[in-house]
């Protein structure tokens, strides 16, 4: 127990003569910010049913045309952050986005970096800075910090994906802001054809390009295909997973979170160790249960859940038959910066 003052022990008019002064005593709230031996986060774990939500979004469509919502977002809020600041944990904001046929989200560009995990449909696109992303179930596209980026629906479905943005930690920062644009040219680049392949990336006059993310979407195509070749190469590899880089660099695709995929085989169950950064795993493919900090969830696809740092998580494959294929975002590239992170265990 601690022996440190409490506020409610100083008398009245010293309190108040140091709060006329803008002054606050650190001893009586000091163990709260550096709580002993490990940090108390706020962030919970909770998880999201897409089915659950789904209605609720394709409803969001009919009550709010595009005109008046720009982007039109249902946030993954944490309550352990409370739902009104709309975080998943204290880095992380969650949204599903819903765009319809023939609907048009504005070009804009902002502060935040963020990321696209496409959950379903066909037929819409992402323009960043010119460049035409096609949308694909299990795509990843890019829109990184002050880059111009709009989104189109040339199809005939809905179309729905997640939305992952270090908004939180910009916001906290006071830089959160965006800026309205007009439509943009698009350009018949493909940073994913000179970029995915076999280890390789182009080197002009062995210079690297201007462009600090020279590749811009990742197809699921392609990195299902590395997470099944990397199982059935080595079969005794416990962890099969694959991390979201930038092709030119080596370095995390963005700079603030980390992004990854992950196979667990058929009636796997994979340790992980607890690790400072706060993680989300979303279902990309298959069935998952993820048992964290004595809370249990049964994921079936497309649904997303959030674990808080330092607690050890457990991911099972639900199927006894076939791979499940599980997105991951986390915080680790922040942590290692501020050099923080950890591995517990």
């Amino acid at each position: 127990m601690s022996d440190l003052g409490r506020l409610e022990d100083l008398p009245a008019d010293y309190v108040a003569a140091l709060r006329a002064l803008n002054l606050v005593p650190l001893w009586p709230s000091l163990r709260a910010v550096m709580p002993a031996a490990k940090p108390q986060p706020r962030t919970v774990p909770t998880a999201w049913s897409y089915a659950a939500l789904k209605p609720l979004l394709l409803r969001a469509g009919e009550l709010t045309p595009i005109e008046k919502a720009e982007r039109r977002v249902l946030v993954l809020a944490n309550p352990g952050h409370t739902l009104e600041k709309m975080q998943a944990s204290s880095a992380i904001y969650l949204g599903m986005q819903l765009l319809l046929p023939g609907e048009w989200a504005p070009s804009h560009r902002h502060t935040p970096n963020a990321v696209r995990m496409v959950v379903e449909g066909e037929g819409a696109w992402t323009t960043v800075e010119g460049e035409k992303c096609v949308m694909h179930r299990g795509d990843l596209i890019l829109t990184p910090t002050g880059l111009w980026h709009e989104h189109g629906h040339d199809g005939d479905q809905p179309v729905v994906w997640l939305d992952v943005l270090d908004l939180p930690l910009v916001y906290y920062l006071e830089a959160s802001y965006h800026v309205t644009g007009q439509r943009q040219a698009q350009q018949a680049a493909h940073g994913e054809r000179s970029h995915l392949r076999a280890g390789v990336a182009p080197t002009p006059v062995f210079e690297r390009t201007k462009r600090a993310y020279p590749l811009l979407r990742y197809p699921w195509a392609e990195v299902k295909a590395a997470l099944s070749s990397l199982a059935a190469d080595q079969p005794d590899l416990e962890s099969v997973t694959v991390t979201y880089l930038n092709p030119e660099t080596g370095g995390d695709a963005l700079a603030i979170l980390g992004f990854y995929a992950l196979m667990l085989r058929p009636g796997q169950t994979l340790a992980l160790p607890a690790r400072s950064p706060a993680s989300v795993f979303h279902v990309v493919e298959g069935g998952a249960e993820v048992k964290v900090a004595g809370k249990s969830f049964t994921l079936a696809e497309a649904d997303t859940c959030c674990a808080p740092g330092y607690e050890a998580v457990v991911l099972r494959n639900r199927s006894s038959s076939a791979p499940a294929f599980v997105f991951v975002a986390d915080e680790a590239p922040l942590h290692r910066k501020l050099g923080v992170y950890e591995v517990r265990g």
